[in-house]
């Protein structure tokens, strides 16, 4: 979920009918009213066709085509060009088809969001349509005077918005920096004020933020197969991808900040039980299987649906310990990272790894670099793997072991084996789109292996979209109430 923004139409083309046409290129500037000091770093020019959508992210499998440009103290009212000699993607701009497209300019301040157009904060002109051709358009001006807006969070009776600062992370950041959350309330909450609830946890999939709540709400998430429990949605965004509430050198320490304040916050003033469950899917599958795992007497148990990968032996394909290149296997074949779409789309590691080099923040692959890599001298994650060749750096591999559940699990079963009993389901799609299943296949070998409880359920031909279905759901449900009557702690 992205937050709304509002264009209008605004731009200068070239007249018609000029006598000489020129290749296209944009002039830019930027009022002094919405930035009134220079600007360093990277300016966009978006151009996507047939939908009049303001810019935000880009679409993985069909990603919309754009320029950039890495300026540097760039000043009000000054002329900034970007054309052909600028970075363009996925193809030079000399391969733009001619047509009409909606076209923004975007500068990106990275204050702090995930999305590298549509973060609060940035600077964008207004959207325009335009016919572009890359040999005859010519100049076009657009002028960079809007900034983007936070979304607003409307708080109903029953949907109410948690913000703290976290003293944790400010720390870390050396600036204020805010955890949030939507607490979905049940319907006995305002009336018997005395009455204490569980609390589920849920981590939105990649994208995702607190703002699902509503959707919750509107499903009645706080009826959990009859026992009624506070239903939170966390928001793992942050400005390098998603962060999963896990500690890090490039994030910050995300799940202490989430244990030690946020949830004692919260559930102080919604009455929490002290009896807590968590959950999610794909990226938030992850955090919920690591909450669990890493902090094994602060929840009660865990249901992850399509977790991204919980063991790095098959990181969608890749064994990062013993694999010498991302890009390609040993006979110089492309890695997919995903199975084909029904349209036959697909994507391969090194196509999507240029796409987020394009937008140079905020992407899934980054982000498991911001979580599971050391901090290098620059200040950015170190990566996995040399992004010109794909070649894997054993030594960054290495360090991401702390962060391999199974190798976790298997390291420290001796202590969490007892404090997970009966806590641990994780299901997926043996079909899944992302290639999460084989991951998942390991995990379950792994946990058989040390005699664990734990529930890993393959389902014959699902996939990441059509794996929580109603069922599903119920299942979990009923099986979260029988874990909540078993703590002896739920409300009556």
């Amino acid at each position: 979920m992205r937050a709304a923004l509002v264009f209008t139409l605004f731009a200068l083309a070239p007249s018609a009918g000029a006598a000489d046409p020129k290749p296209l290129e944009f002039k830019l500037t930027f009022d002094k009213a919405v930035l009134d000091v220079p600007f360093t770093g990277r300016v966009y020019v978006t151009f996507r066709a047939g939908s009049a959508s303001p810019p935000s992210g880009l679409n993985w499998f069909a990603p919309e085509p754009g320029l950039a440009k890495d300026v540097k103290n760039w000043k009000p009212g000054e002329p900034l060009t970007i054309g052909a000699k600028d970075i363009a993607f996925p193809k030079p701009l000399a391969d733009l088809k001619p047509g009409k497209y909606y076209v923004c300019a975007v500068m990106d301040r990275d204050r702090g969001g995930i999305d590298f157009l549509s973060s609060p904060g940035n600077v964008h002109a207004k959207t325009v349509q335009l016919d572009l051709d890359p040999k005859a358009t010519g100049t076009v001006e657009l002028k960079l005077d809007q900034v983007v807006k936070p979304r607003e969070f409307k708080e109903t009776e029953t949907v109410k918005l948690v913000e703290i600062e976290s003293k944790k992370l400010t720390a870390f950041h050396k600036k204020p920096t805010t955890m949030r959350a939507g607490v979905v309330l049940p319907p006995s909450f305002g009336k018997e004020p005395d009455r204490k609830y569980p609390v589920v946890y849920e981590v939105t999939g990649f994208g995702g933020n607190h703002f699902a709540a509503f959707g919750a709400a509107t499903r009645k998430a706080w009826d959990v197969a009859g026992t009624e429990m506070i239903w939170v949605v966390l928001d793992g965004n942050c400005r390098l991808g998603h962060h999963v509430f896990a500690d890090s050198a490039n994030n910050g320490p995300v799940g202490t900040a989430l244990v030690e304040e946020l949830i004692p916050a919260l559930e102080k003033k919604y009455r929490g039980s002290g009896v807590r469950f968590t959950t999610g899917h794909s990226s938030g599958g992850w955090s919920s299987l690591w909450l669990q795992v890493a902090y094994p007497d602060t929840f009660a148990g865990c249901w992850s649906t399509a977790p991204d990968p919980s063991d790095f032996r098959d990181f969608q394909l890749v064994n990062i310990y013993k694999d010498a290149n991302i890009y390609a296997d040993t006979s110089g074949k492309l890695r997919e990272l995903s199975r084909p779409t029904t349209r036959g789309q697909t994507l391969t590691y090194k196509a999507f790894c240029a796409m987020e080099d394009y937008m140079t923040r905020g992407g899934q692959l980054g982000s498991f670099d911001a979580v599971f890599s050391p901090r290098g001298a620059d200040g950015k994650p170190l990566p996995l793997w040399d992004h010109a060749t794909g070649a894997i750096d054993p030594k960054v591999a290495k360090e991401w072991e702390r962060y391999d559940i199974r190798l976790k699990l298997t390291r420290e079963w001796k202590t969490l084996g007892p404090k997970l009993a009966g806590k641990l389901h994780v299901f997926c799609g043996d079909e899944d789109t992302f290639y999460l299943d084989g991951a998942a296949r390991l995990l379950k070998r792994s946990l058989a292996d040390l005699k664990s409880d734990a529930v890993v359920e393959m389902f014959p031909k699902r996939h990441h979209g059509n794996l929580v279905d109603a069922a599903l759901r119920k299942r979990m449900n009923e099986e979260m109430a029988a874990a909540a009557r078993k703590a002896g702690r739920s409300a009556p």
